[in-house]
């Protein structure tokens, strides 16, 4: 139904959907598949809340999430710390690219940060070599915000 309405892919797993719709690892790993099987393009999401990260638990969170998940061309993944969502908080440039780098180490895909992505981190965050892109959250809502952290993404050596 979506790819005959044009819609091209889907965005799964996001913290949201997991707090306040009940879904679980498994349900995000149903529709991802289902997605990606039915011809969508996926960024499914994964990251720890602030309590696992305080605990020492992201890397634990990160393999349990993703252990439900097989790659596939059409697959893209976001590193999305719930902590840093919506809270002002946001992952350091060497916490992003400690996240990717395990991510990668653990299911071959691209993965993008998106955790409070705004115009005076994005250069920051995108120059680390693990982290492939950005899911940009509120910051999309502002034009002006939105041109400058991709004005920022394009200086960024490839």
């Amino acid at each position: 139904m979506l790819l005959s309405l044009g819609v091209r892919g889907a965005l799964v797993g996001h913290s949201e959907r997991r707090q306040y719709f009940g879904e679980t690892d498994e349900t995000v790993a149903l529709r991802t598949r289902g997605a990606l099987d039915a011809g969508l393009h996926v960024i499914a999401c994964v990251g720890e809340t602030l309590e696992q990260r305080e605990r020492g638990e992201t890397e634990d969170v990160l393999r349990r999430q993703l252990a439900v998940l097989e790659p596939h061309p059409h697959l893209v993944l976001a590193y999305e710390p719930v902590w840093a969502i919506g809270t002002g908080l946001t992952a350091t440039p060497d916490q992003a690219q400690e996240a990717h780098e395990f991510i990668k180490s653990l299911l071959d895909a691209p993965v993008l940060y998106g955790g409070s992505v705004k115009p005076d981190n994005a250069a920051s965050l995108l120059a680390q070599p693990a982290v492939d892109g950005a899911l940009v959250g509120g910051a999309s809502l502002d034009v002006d915000s939105f041109k400058a952290i991709c004005a920022a993404a394009e200086r960024i050596p490839s």
